[in-house]
């Protein structure tokens, strides 16, 4: 594709947060009434192809200016990474710790959970090998009072759970070694859905932290409602979105 049509194109949405593929068609097609269907498809591919252009949900977009959501890993993470890798090869697993969302909250919390998400099959056992390696606070699917009572106390907490499957994460690799950490869209969805255990980004801050990551970087939100739909949360995030920052969804939640 022309340079010139591409620049025209980023010209024509650079200032949309999402765009529809009939939107994008139509602006074709006022300069090429004769364009067809299947020259489009292409057209968007290759707008795709070369990051001109991201998809944000089935059949909208948006324009490429947003930065890639890749947090920092820390040397904590990245032991635990090594350690779990070599112990638990082939096993599924992402891990990411709380100090990631600092970045998008008003108030700056020092306290910092590790989240570690493992196959059901291994939960157990990697507890057991994390006690004997790391002197971290371990919690295995910690309940209310866990989190009430002994996880707010702790100043180092790791939580290990159950991996939940067909989350959004993605391939991490770090002084070669290789492990998931969640996209944005499962911390997102993960904030939202238990309140409990990130009890300090609730209310007004779980407010700041949507808007300001929804922001900054480029969120897929037909993956982000996926997710919160598996996590029986789909309706109650589509109208947290609407209510608190519709500006921002307005052309996306339906």
């Amino acid at each position: 594709m022309p340079i010139i049509i591409e620049n025209r194109v980023t010209e024509e949405f650079k200032d949309r947060d999402a765009f529809s593929r009939e939107e994008l068609f139509d602006f074709f097609r006022a300069s090429e009434p004769d364009l067809k269907e299947g020259t489009f498809g292409w057209r968007v591919y290759d707008l795709k192809n070369k990051d001109i252009i991201k998809s944000i949900k089935r059949g909208y977009y948006t324009i490429s200016s947003k930065a890639k959501y890749k947090p920092e890993i820390s040397g904590e993470l990245l032991n635990l990474a090594k350690v779990i890798s070599k112990r638990f090869e082939d096993v599924k697993y992402c891990l990411w710790d709380t100090g990631w969302i600092n970045e998008f909250s008003q108030h700056q919390s020092g306290k910092k959970l590790i989240i570690i998400e493992i196959e059901k099959d291994f939960v157990e056992a990697l507890y057991y090998e994390l006690k004997d390696s790391f002197g971290f606070d371990l919690f295995l699917n910690p309940d209310k009072k866990a989190i009430d009572f002994y996880i707010s106390e702790s100043q180092n907490p790791v939580i290990i759970k159950k991996r939940i499957t067909r989350s959004p994460i993605s391939k991490r690799i770090e002084k070669r070694i290789q492990f998931d950490t969640p996209l944005l869209e499962k911390i997102l969805v993960d904030l939202f859905t238990e309140y409990r255990l990130f009890y300090f980004y609730q209310g007004v801050e779980l407010i700041h932290v949507y808007e300001n990551a929804l922001k900054k970087y480029t969120v897929n939100y037909t993956k982000l409602l996926s997710y919160a739909k598996r996590r029986e949360r789909e309706h109650d995030i589509k109208q947290f979105l609407t209510n608190n920052m519709h500006h921002l969804v307005k052309d996306i939640i339906e």
